[in-house]
């Protein structure tokens, strides 16, 4: 990633002292759907602009502009970015503050709270697991609730990420657990960006899962695909090459 995108706004000291900056995760997933993309789009990988999101009960979104990553979800820890299974993502870094000067919790407190409590679970208050959101959406208010600002945060950051592309999105890409499967996930976060060119099909998008891949996009409207991934297969091909 280029500096602009892992920098922190604070101190630079922390950063070339302590090496506090933004990491990211899920690089091996996010590479193996890149390659697979190419391969769906008839594009050379070094030419490809995508947004890929891997979506489980961790979640990060990346930006790839000509088959490299210049931006991505996560930071230092997998705490940032996306509402996740248990995770919060994005907060107001104040609110630990708040938590701590206010309601008295201790930092270990504020930690699980922000790490296990939160998230889906934390919007719930009954589970981490998108299959009951999904299913009881039209009849439960928790679950709608989740399922509205999980939705929300994700197109965020697909269209911050559009802006990343230098004009031209090839496509967005969906994996992992809740990516490969959610079809509601997938298309109520692309709903959001009709701006951007994006349409799904309804069918289309039910028919691509539970190991399925395909393009969940109407026919002439910008690409949508879900890819599901292999981070095995990348670890064994690095593994393989690092000991020849």
């Amino acid at each position: 990633m280029p500096e602009e995108s892992y920098l922190y706004a604070l101190p630079y000291n922390l950063y070339k002292e302590h090496g506090i900056r933004r990491y990211g995760a899920h690089g091996t997933s996010h590479f193996y759907v890149t390659q697979e993309a190419a391969k769906m789009l008839n594009k050379p990988v070094e030419e490809l602009n995508i947004i890929t999101c891997h979506l489980g009960n961790g979640g990060s979104v990346s930006a790839i502009r000509n088959g490299k990553c210049v931006d991505t979800s996560m930071g230092l820890t997998p705490l940032e970015g996306l509402v996740m299974g248990t995770r919060s993502g994005d907060i107001d870094p104040a609110i630990i503050f708040h938590l701590h000067d206010t309601l008295g919790m201790s930092v270990d407190a504020i930690n699980k709270l922000l790490t296990k409590e939160s998230g889906l679970l934390g919007l719930t208050e009954v589970t981490s697991d998108c299959r009951y959101v999904e299913d009881n959406y039209a009849t439960k208010e928790d679950a709608k609730r989740a399922m509205d600002v999980y939705c929300h945060r994700l197109a965020k950051y697909i269209g911050a990420y559009t802006a990343l592309m230098d004009g031209r999105l090839d496509a967005v890409v969906f994996t992992g657990g809740i990516g490969e499967n959610a079809a509601m996930v997938r298309e109520l976060s692309l709903g959001k960006l009709g701006v951007l060119g994006f349409e799904v099909d309804h069918e289309r998008n039910l028919a691509a899962r539970f190991g399925k891949s395909g393009f969940i996009n109407k026919e002439g409207t910008r690409p949508a695909v879900v890819i599901p991934t292999n981070e095995e297969l990348v670890i064994a091909q690095d593994a393989s090459r690092l000991t020849a």
